[in-house]
């Protein structure tokens, strides 16, 4: 296993009354892709936004390449090299798929090789390159938002949810791109309730229940093990 880009000890954090995270451990070993697991409400969308920076930690280490995001506002972690994308997409419905993409591009201008690169990886954005980003199907517009986190070179990928409700040829044009970014040598954390996805895409795997981490191991392993899967999330994955 490679040394890790992202490292999380015990992080607690609150939402409101709830005690949402309870501290939650585990690594993200670099040029790797981690799958985030575990049944809906366990939080794993609170981790990704908790690393981000959305929701702050009330205690514990977030350490990017050893250093405490912590204290870092949002703004600070995405210039640091992380990139986000929400599981509610967040485009700028009255914006072009352009403009949104130059948002993205936080430190200037749109590289025209990288724009090259992205159009090859989402054809489809091309097509509608200057078109209202509302008037975009839904799988479109999921296809927009992880090409607006890539708008710009990250070390690391947060991404919830990519592939949910989308058509099989979507799905496998993001696993596409996502394969893409993991032969660049960038490291993506990933929460996928979609067991082909996961099983095709993840190097190792984080499984979550109730605000913590439960197992870490090898995606294989946990892939190839129904009785493993049924003990930690209540049913195969095959069937999820």
């Amino acid at each position: 296993m490679s040394d890790p880009i992202l490292t999380l000890k015990a992080v607690h954090t609150d939402i409101a009354q709830y005690h949402i995270l309870q501290g939650v451990d585990f690594e993200v070993p670099r040029g790797e892709v981690t799958m985030l697991l575990g049944r809906n409400g366990v939080g794993k969308t609170t981790t990704l936004k908790t690393i981000m920076g959305q929701w702050t930690a009330k205690s514990g280490e977030i350490l990017y390449d050893g250093q405490d995001l912590k204290r870092l506002p949002v703004s600070a972690r995405a210039r640091a090299g992380i990139g986000f994308v929400p599981e509610d997409m967040g485009i700028f419905s009255d914006l072009t798929v352009e403009e949104n993409m130059v948002l993205g591009a936080t430190s200037g201008p749109l590289d025209p090789q990288r724009k090259e690169w992205l159009l090859a990886a989402f054809p489809a954005l091309g097509t509608f390159w200057n078109s209202e980003a509302g008037n975009l199907s839904g799988g479109q517009k999921q296809m927009l938002s992880i090409a607006r986190a890539m708008a710009e070179d990250r070390e690391l990928y947060l991404i919830d949810e990519p592939t949910k409700g989308l058509a099989p040829a979507i799905i496998a044009t993001m696993a596409n791109a996502l394969r893409e970014l993991k032969a660049q040598g960038r490291s993506i954390l990933l929460v996928e309730q979609n067991f082909l996805v996961a099983k095709a895409l993840g190097d190792s795997a984080v499984v979550m229940d109730d605000g913590r981490v439960i197992w870490t191991g090898a995606m294989a392993e946990l892939a190839s093990n129904k009785d493993l899967q049924e003990n930690l999330m209540g049913l195969s994955m095959e069937a999820h």
